[in-house]
């Protein structure tokens, strides 16, 4: 919906709907979800009608109700989605956000970064976010009360780089959690780009980035902006749950240009150096490729090619921080 932005509340990355004024009628666990929220008729519970989302009772005193996200990456947020699939006539009539840096906020340490905003039952409502501060905890306020299906909360991760260099570990810049982002893919049919570079396990084969199939020359690719200018050391090409439609081999190339413009890296302005040559991939598994890389000095970007077509799991590229 954003390119090269990311859920940063989604429970993929760790985010936690940690407090709620009211859940009644269904859990705030619910908020932060991947899927998309689903409608079942005939499900109930013992009190009331099963919705997929988080929904407050029908309130009878003044005030409003609130949830609490604890974000799963902290970072810059430019906008949100507040999605009230399902919900028509139980929806809040309006929101507002209000955001945090703390590590636990009290109340003091809220700052209102969306006003008060008319919703749509059913919808997806999308609003502008101005927020130029790391954030590490959102609270959406609803009015007075209803149900809202999921929130999304769409930025760039803002890790902790000064902790990042201290490491005695080579880190996965690659990873959203520490600040990479898919710039560009030539293909995602089947699998989203940004699953590439995402925290953890993928649960299935949906997990991942997956090109349809190739039915001409040429090979499929991804270019992925590193979270920070990189001394890559070692980097793991993971073909998980891809078994009768994992790419044949890979290559990778790299580039060291600080800000580079999307249309540069694809169009062929940008000088790119072999990071590692072609080489063969196996179904469902990991390969690990360290003493086959060129020794190139930095790199701020890493192009992933792959031949022809296919799914990879995740890419994972570990090195030092380089200033």
């Amino acid at each position: 919906m954003f390119p090269g932005l990311i859920d940063l509340a989604s429970e993929l990355l760790g985010g936690v709907a940690i407090a709620a004024s009211d859940e009644f009628f269904a859990p705030k666990e619910n908020l932060v979800k991947p899927a998309a929220p689903v409608f079942i008729p005939d499900k109930y519970t013992d009190r009331g009608k099963w919705m997929d989302g988080w929904e407050s009772r029908r309130k009878r005193t003044p005030g409003h109700d609130w949830c609490v996200v604890r974000l799963g990456v902290p970072g810059l947020i430019h906008a949100i989605d507040v999605d009230t699939s399902h919900f028509l006539g139980n929806f809040p009539s309006h929101c507002s956000l209000d955001v945090s840096a703390a590590a636990a906020p009290n109340e003091n340490d809220w700052r209102t970064a969306l006003g008060k905003m008319r919703l749509e039952g059913g919808d997806h409502n999308i609003f502008d976010v101005v927020c130029s501060h790391r954030v590490t905890h959102v609270r959406l306020n609803i009015y007075p009360d209803g149900g809202v299906a999921r929130l999304r909360v769409y930025g760039e991760a803002a890790p902790d780089f000064a902790k990042l260099k201290t490491s005695t570990e080579p880190v996965d810049l690659a990873s959203v959690v520490n600040g990479g982002r898919v710039m560009a893919s030539s293909d995602e049919f089947f699998g989203h780009q940004s699953n590439l570079i995402m925290p953890g396990r993928p649960a299935n084969m949906g997990g991942g980035w997956e090109t349809r199939r190739r039915r001409g020359p040429g090979y499929d690719w991804i270019i992925v902006l590193l979270g920070a200018r990189t001394a890559i050391q070692r980097v793991s090409v993971e073909t998980e749950h891809y078994k009768g439609n994992y790419p044949d081999r890979c290559s990778i190339d790299v580039c060291d240009v600080l800000h580079a413009l999307a249309q540069d890296l694809v169009t062929g302005k940008t000088r790119w150096c072999e990071l590692l040559r072609e080489s063969q991939l196996a179904p469902d598994a990991a390969r690990l490729f360290e003493t086959e890389l060129s020794p190139i000095p930095t790199a701020t970007h890493v192009r992933l090619n792959i031949f022809p077509d296919g799914g990879i799991s995740r890419l994972r590229v570990f090195g030092k921080i380089v200033e």
